[in-house]
């Protein structure tokens, strides 16, 4: 397998997918480990720094990319493993946004009461011990808080030439903010555009189901993904895979559409999987199933749909890719 390296200048990172120009061009099989900003850019560096009157909007969630997959075509699945997510600085960034998050007023949310205050939290990350410190700002309480990083936007181009900012997740992946999209978890991107064109960013060092304030723990990072290509494979919706579960996912409004969408993909896959009717597979994920919120607080809000491996019996997903994935991620880290 070859190893590449992906690490943009500041000027070089991407906010939309779609209608930009390759940035490396990999084949299936190979890795490409790759440097992310956080989702400010890097520019929030203090507490006293308020994120929304240095970081305009259509420069949030920068990422990097696009990836090229060589021999990827429309109607392909990509795959990408997390093989590891480390976060690159040793703090991480949380905040509230005025006219933004699960529990505030926003845009598409009219309500009479003030917007929320716009607070900064900076997190101490030991990544020897693998821990957060959350300080509270109007009390001494404090709490060592597990490491657990992701990557709450990976995406690549949108169908029909169209280019999307990142912050709003799809059919195409983007800003789905599931904690999930962790080292270990194999991610199914459909291919729109020949090459596929994979960007991702917008690391977490942890986040809560839901990320419910609008923000995780903001982090840059330094992260390794193995790409394959499913040759005609694709998908409705970006699915996920670990050594445990498969995974759906659903990015709308409202709530409940997103679940909707998520809870019968994954009655499909389980069906595609195992056999069963449809109406079979809708009552083994109905008795089986978990269903996890990814954000409430996007422009589309994403739903997870939840299947344990053990329930599909010996049925493989896309003919083991993500156990061959899963290998040569070992191999690598074995060899650094």
């Amino acid at each position: 397998m070859a190893v590449h390296k992906l690490t943009p200048l500041p000027e070089e990172y991407s906010y939309v997918f779609g209608g930009r120009a390759p940035m490396l061009s990999v084949h299936p099989g190979d890795i490409v480990e790759v440097s992310t900003e956080d989702c400010f850019g890097g520019r929030v560096e203090t507490p006293a720094d308020i994120p929304s009157q240095i970081v305009p909007f259509n420069e949030l969630n920068p990422v990097s990319g696009p990836i090229e997959v060589i021999g990827a075509e429309p109607g392909d699945l990509l795959a990408v493993h997390f093989v590891s997510i480390i976060p690159a600085r040793r703090y991480a960034i949380s905040s509230t946004f005025p006219l933004f998050g699960a529990l505030s007023a926003t845009h598409e949310t009219a309500m009479l009461h003030e917007p929320l205050e716009e607070r900064v939290w900076f997190y101490d990350l030991d990544l020897d011990a693998w821990t957060a410190t959350f300080r509270a700002k109007n009390s001494d309480y404090s709490l060592a808080l597990p490491l657990d990083p992701m990557h709450g936007t990976v995406g690549v181009a949108p169908a029909g030439g169209e280019v999307r900012l990142v912050v709003t997740p799809s059919t195409h992946g983007g800003n789905m903010d599931t904690p999930e999209a962790r080292a270990g978890t194999t991610l199914y991107l459909s291919v729109n555009v020949a090459g596929a064109m994979l960007s991702l960013g917008d690391g977490h060092a942890r986040q809560g189901e839901g990320e419910v304030c609008g923000t995780g723990l903001e982090s840059a990072m330094n992260s390794v993904v193995a790409l394959d290509l499913i040759k005609g494979g694709a998908s409705a919706w970006p699915r996920l895979e670990n050594d445990e579960f498969i995974m759906s996912t659903g990015s709308a409004r409202p709530l409940e559409d997103a679940f909707r969408i998520s809870q019968k993909d994954l009655v499909t896959w389980a069906s595609d999987l195992t056999g069963l009717d449809t109406l079979d597979a809708y009552q083994l994920v109905s008795q089986m199933g978990l269903a996890p919120a990814a954000n409430v607080c996007d422009p589309n809000y994403t739903m997870l749909a939840k299947l344990p491996k053990w329930a599909l019996k010996d049925a493989q997903a896309y003919g083991g890719v993500h156990g061959r994935l899963r290998t040569a991620a070992v191999e690598y880290l074995a060899a650094r």
